[in-house]
């Protein structure tokens, strides 16, 4: 009987956890999908001083109820260059309060209509066309999803209270608090969710298996454990990255270890709350979840720049940030000076070329390696190129409307055009990611010959982008000519390395996978230096055409 009991104990919790998490995942999807690319241009937006990031990173996390999930794209922004340390923290900051708001939905306790709730969500996913109504169909099947799982999971878990194992295990959380800590740490490790671990939590208060005195501690514990995410997220990815995982370590340990000071307190105060707002169980450990962050974030807000300069010792190194938001597009340039608007876009022409050049190198490291931090930090950096391009396009857009002289309006077209080749080629490293990941993911290998080819047309396309965004900056006609001269040798580079390639695929030298990946990538590098002639001429026709203007 006892092992009966067990085992419905066991099978009920581990599948409620199940359609819990699965349901938080559903519901974050559906809000994510809703808001689109606006939840990154939130993070990358709104982040200009500590404040704005607690708000955008608060907000995000409501959005896609996960903190570890705003974390991670944050330390993204920071591994491309898009986010300092210092916006990070406070973006972090912002996750820990958001996260709260699960802990606060599932105190409404709506367990007994959470299959009507699922019901109405499956209906809506599956019986509507608009993506708008399926979206908000995936939000309600999540929602119900996770009542439904906490319903499970508290069912599995009421026959506990005749274990005195466990009996035994709560009292000693009672008397030392820090075991609780580690307990509900090392629960979220496993399970990677605070929101499940808190969830399970308050199910357990409510159900009168643990004292509040007993929960505080193992609520604490949770917030440190989903710090783990953030960590496996920056393992291999810049210093800056690593960081800014670190400061969410910190920043939670920190406040564990305050409240831990001035537990008896804390535990009043929460007993307070509960007696005055008339609070069900759930809602009070959701209280004190949500006291806990807000609390620690402002006892924590003003010593940002101490936290950050704790991690930069703990994690020495030269820091890669590099602002590549697009600042200098002022929109009072357009009517007061279209020239000064002009060389604004050009800079930020030639920072959107510097983001390829990079790309380029980490897409080459990717192949080279296999190692996914390449390919991670390309990704972010095609996304920064894809976001300076929407910015660039439609600051010259609306520059077109000003009273533009011939050569001003030259200029504009010439870096229309250019924006257009930088974005292409983020694109084509992107492919070339692409085509390193189905190398990886299918275990195909290329032979050292096919590696020492792509290297060196890698290496031969790099010099020659590298070149060309010199070329520009400089507005150098002769490294504008010598950029086309190196084409010409990437051309006739992917000629030859194309028919080499046939012999060794005949010779068996070469499997037929590896040899479509191997003309792939070959073929996106030609197209990548065709885009820098366009770049290259684009110059040579500006300065062409700014000599005759000053002649006439």
């Amino acid at each position: 009987m006892i092992h009966m009991d067990i085992q419905q104990i066991i099978f009920q919790f581990i599948g409620g956890l199940g359609i819990f998490l699965f349901g938080i995942k559903s519901m974050g999807d559906g809000l994510q999908k809703s808001a689109g690319d606006r939840l990154r241009d939130l993070l990358d937006r709104f982040t200009t001083n500590p404040i704005k990031g607690v708000i955008a990173g608060m907000v995000v996390t409501i959005l896609i109820q996960s903190s570890s999930a705003t974390t991670v794209i944050t330390v993204g922004l920071v591994s491309a260059g898009f986010m300092n340390l210092r916006q990070a923290i406070g973006v972090i900051m912002g996750a820990n309060i958001g996260t709260t708001v699960t802990a606060f939905i599932i105190g409404i306790d709506v367990g007994a209509y959470a299959l009507p709730i699922l019901a109405v969500g499956t209906f809506l996913l599956f019986f509507f066309k608009s993506k708008r109504l399926q979206y908000f169909g995936q939000v309600l099947f999540g929602f119900g999803a996770l009542f439904f799982g906490l319903e499970l999971m508290s069912d599995g878990m009421k026959p506990l209270r005749e274990l005195q194992a466990f009996h035994d295990l709560t009292i000693s959380m009672s008397d030392n608090p820090i075991l609780g800590v580690v307990i509900g740490a090392v629960f979220t490790v496993i399970v990677q969710s605070s929101s499940a671990t808190i969830g399970i939590l308050q199910g357990l208060f409510a159900d009168g298996l643990v004292s509040l005195d007993a929960a505080l501690p193992v609520l604490f514990g949770d917030n440190i454990g989903t710090t783990i995410t953030a960590i496996l997220a920056s393992l291999g990815a810049t210093i800056a990255a690593k960081r800014a995982a670190l400061s969410h370590v910190l920043f939670n340990v920190i406040g564990t270890t305050i409240f831990l000071i001035i537990l008896g307190p804390v535990t009043a105060f929460i007993e307070f709350l509960q007696a005055t707002l008339g609070l069900n169980d759930k809602m009070v450990i959701a209280f004190a979840h949500g006291t806990f962050n807000i609390t620690n974030t402002l006892i924590q807000l003003p010593f940002i720049a101490g936290l950050a300069w704790i991690v930069t010792k703990v994690i020495p190194g030269e820091d890669s940030y590099v602002d590549y938001k697009a600042e200098q597009l002022d929109p009072v340039f357009i009517q007061q000076s279209p020239s000064i608007a002009l060389g604004a876009a050009k800079e930020e022409v030639i920072r959107m070329g510097k983001l390829a050049l990079k790309g380029m190198e980490e897409a080459k490291n990717y192949l080279d390696t296999g190692q996914s931090k390449h390919a991670e930090i390309a990704l972010q950096l095609e996304d920064a190129i894809n976001n300076l391009d929407h910015k660039i396009t439609d600051y010259l857009v609306e520059l077109s409307s000003a009273s533009l002289n011939a050569q001003e309006s030259k200029k504009h077209n010439n870096l229309m055009d250019m924006v257009r080749d930088f974005e292409r080629l983020g694109d084509h490293f992107e492919n070339i990611i692409e085509l390193g990941e189905y190398l990886v993911n299918n275990k195909v290998k290329l032979s050292d010959d096919a590696k020492e080819n792509i290297n060196d047309m890698f290496s031969l396309v790099i010099t020659t982008l590298a070149e060309v965004i010199e070329a520009l900056d400089q507005v150098d006609i002769n490294l504008a000519e010598d950029v086309i001269k190196k084409e010409e040798m990437v051309d006739t580079m992917e000629r030859k390395y194309r028919k080499q390639h046939i012999i060794r695929v005949n010779e068996g030298k070469c499997s037929a996978q590896a040899g479509i990946v191997f003309v792939e990538v070959i073929i996106n590098l030609e197209r990548m230096g065709d885009h820098c002639v366009n770049i290259a001429e684009s110059i040579i026709d500006g300065i062409d055409y700014h000599q005759e203007y000053q002649s006439v």
